[in-house]
């Protein structure tokens, strides 16, 4: 990769973080309201920690191309809430059945597969709600593109038919596009669109966003190998046990790095050739290129 050595997340990072989860506590359900035990955990899952990435990328789209104002929180949050939905319903037995998330129990682990598919659900008709809340048809379409089945489930229905088969790279890479890369490339032009940018700068942004959304997946790979379960917050190993279909599964560990790493350096390069005052976005980039976690 790119940089061997984790880095610090870079301070735009951190502060966007902070300032999506005081939003999400605000905006969820209270615990005191009926379906108690449902929203508690929705709370329990959502507020779980995590590095908010995909709404951070919202947030660093909507500004760089000169968005003010809070117009963005709402769908900022969706896009957070609509990644924890995926993640819960992801962990359920009848998906890759995993124990741990974040270092914590997963939700059917601490409740039960009816209470996480129902969180699941709650947090999928939440994010719509945000949404429409931005007024912007365009930026509610982008995210329904990017989960639907063109997109994340796509991605999600391929990764199942894949169990037990050996794949080539392209569909290997058609899993990770659509699976993980398609609501990170949203997420960012979601931000642009909220920010009225012109196709030129939109376009830039978008190629930006499939070039990290893929070496994000990569790296998740990665680290499935070369991590530990405690760095991780979930157990290593599961890619091989479930026979998922992986980077290094089809063409080694170095070669699965040096992609990677290859993919964070085009979507620098093309950031830095064609968007004003890109640091935020370089920084963010040579981040998920050096992560650990």
């Amino acid at each position: 990769m790119s940089n061997s050595t984790a880095i610090v997340p870079p301070a735009h990072l951190i502060e966007k973080s902070k300032m999506v989860t005081r939003y999400l506590e605000e905006i969820l359900p209270p615990v005191d309201k009926y379906p108690q035990v449902l929203h508690e955990a929705i709370r329990y899952t959502v507020m779980a920690g995590g590095k908010r990435l995909r709404p951070v990328l919202a947030l660093t789209a909507y500004e760089v191309c000169g968005g003010t104002g809070d117009e963005i929180m709402p769908a900022a949050a969706a896009l957070e809430l609509i990644h924890t939905y995926s993640l819960i319903h992801d962990d359920l037995p009848c998906m890759d059945d995993d124990d741990l998330r974040r270092g914590m129990p997963t939700l059917h682990k601490k409740y039960n597969e009816a209470i996480a598919l129902l969180a699941g659900d709650a947090l999928h008709d939440l994010a719509f709600r945000l949404m429409a809340q931005t007024g912007r048809t365009e930026a509610v379409m982008e995210l329904a593109l990017a989960i639907g089945t063109g997109g994340m489930l796509a991605g999600q229905m391929a990764d199942m038919d894949a169990e037990g088969r050996q794949l080539s790279l392209d569909e290997v890479t058609y899993i990770h596009v659509h699976k993980t890369g398609k609501l990170i490339r949203g997420a960012l032009r979601i931000g642009a669109i909220l920010a009225n940018a012109d196709a030129e700068t939109l376009e830039a942004i978008t190629i930006y966003g499939e070039k990290i959304g893929l070496a994000f997946q990569i790296i998740d790979d990665i680290l499935d190998i070369t991590g530990d379960e405690v760095t991780l917050g979930k157990p290593v190993g599961s890619d091989s046990k479930n026979n998922k279909a992986t980077y290094p599964a089809v063409i080694g560990l170095e070669k699965s790095q040096e992609i990677a790493g290859i993919l964070i350096d085009e979507a620098v390069t093309t950031i830095e050739a064609r968007i004003n005052r890109p640091q935020s976005f370089i920084e963010i980039a040579r981040f998920i290129g050096s992560r650990r976690h």
